[in-house]
């Protein structure tokens, strides 16, 4: 999934949370987002149909994230952390975890400074600052 649509990411998410329901076989990428999707109870409705969540809109003003974008970002971090890439953000990511005692919990304020790295890319029409990542994570968990 290098560069997949809306609707992609949307089917991916909602195939793998099916698969999770039904116990059927699911491929190392789907295991990682049904962790996460079952580690966000709140989601569950939103995946359980395809066609709603095809139609389903989050408006910045509506209150609501983006349930898709959310689990996104924690499958983008959680293969991160596999890869070490950029390096050093497995150890970032451990002190974090550390000092909130939860992975989880690291994984949303890591997910704050990528949200951010990748906001000042697209502003400066620039590639992903990896240093001032790692910088703001490391702040997190000083």
């Amino acid at each position: 999934m290098f560069d997949p649509s809306r609707d992609e990411v949307r089917r991916f998410f909602c195939e793998a949370w099916r698969k999770q329901r039904e116990a059927a076989p699911l491929t190392p990428l789907e295991a990682i987002a049904a962790d996460w999707i079952l580690a966000h109870p709140e989601y569950h409705e939103d995946l359980a149909s395809l066609d709603s969540a095809l139609a389903a809109e989050y408006p910045v003003e509506g209150g609501r994230s983006n349930p898709f974008l959310h689990l996104a970002m924690h499958l983008s971090i959680s293969e991160q952390l596999q890869i070490d890439q950029p390096p050093g953000i497995r150890a970032a990511h451990d002190a974090l975890a550390r000092r909130l005692d939860s992975p989880h919990e690291a994984a949303h304020r890591i997910m704050d400074c990528l949200g951010e790295t990748i906001w000042r890319a697209q502003r400066e029409r620039t590639a992903p600052d990896a240093e001032a990542y790692l910088d703001c994570i490391r702040r997190k968990a000083g």
